[in-house]
C-alpha cells in the first residue's frame, strides 16, 4: 500500500515515464467512475423505465418535479435519521457521501487547479448540481438540496486524503532535494 501512495505522491512532483503511466491509470480509472456514478446516480432505473420516462416527457413533468423537489436544507437527513430502521437510510445518507469520495480523491492528481480547495469545492458542487437538475428535468431521479451537500462532503473527504497524499509527497520530495541527499549534488 505504502508502494502505491509514493507512486501517486511521485506522479505530482515528475514528469517521468512512470509518472505519465500512474496518470494514465488515474484518468481511465477516473473515466469509468464517472460512468459508474452515473449509472447508480442518473441512470439507476431500468432501460425500459427510463425510455418510459423520456418518451412520456413534457414540460409538465418539470412542475411536477419542482413540486416533489426538496429545498430545504436537512430536511431528507433529518427524515432519515428519524426513521433509520425503517427505510434505507443507511444506504441513502453513506451512499450519497461515498460515492462522491472518489472524485475529491482522483480530481487533484488529474486538474492542478482542483489542488486548491475552494477549486475542488466548486468543481464538486457545480457537477453535482448538474446532475441534480438533470434529475429535475428528466424525471430520471428526483432534485434533493440534501444531496448535493452529502455528495459535497464525500468530495471533501476524497480531497482530505489527497491532501494527506500531497503533504507526505512534499515531505519525500523535500528529503530528496535536501544537501547531501542521495542523488543531490551539495
Amino acid at each position: 500500500m505504502k508502494k502505491i501512495w509514493n507512486q501517486l505522491g511521485h506522479s505530482l512532483f515528475t514528469e517521468d515515464e512512470s509518472s505519465r503511466k500512474t496518470k494514465h491509470i488515474l484518468k481511465t480509472v477516473f473515466f469509468f467512475y464517472i460512468l459508474v456514478l452515473l449509472k447508480v446516480i442518473v441512470f439507476k432505473y431500468p432501460l425500459a423505465r427510463l425510455e418510459a420516462i423520456a418518451a412520456s416527457w413534457t414540460k409538465e413533468v418539470v412542475w411536477e418535479g419542482l413540486g416533489t423537489a426538496n429545498f430545504t436544507l436537512f430536511k431528507t437527513i433529518r427524515m432519515y435519521i428519524r426513521y433509520w430502521g425503517k427505510l434505507n437510510s443507511f444506504e441513502n445518507l453513506f451512499g450519497n457521501v461515498l460515492a462522491f469520495v472518489p472524485l475529491g480523491f482522483l480530481l487533484p492528481f488529474l486538474q492542478k487547479e482542483s489542488r486548491r480547495f475552494w477549486i475542488l469545492f466548486l468543481d464538486a458542487f457545480v457537477l453535482v448540481c448538474c446532475i441534480e437538475l438533470f434529475q429535475l428535468f428528466t424525471a430520471f431521479g428526483a432534485f434533493d438540496v440534501d444531496d448535493i451537500l452529502l455528495n459535497c462532503v464525500g468530495a471533501l473527504l476524497g480531497y482530505a486524503v489527497f491532501s494527506r497524499c500531497l503533504r507526505g509527497a512534499r515531505r519525500t520530495q523535500e528529503k530528496q532535494d535536501a544537501p547531501g541527499a542521495p542523488g543531490t549534488v551539495g
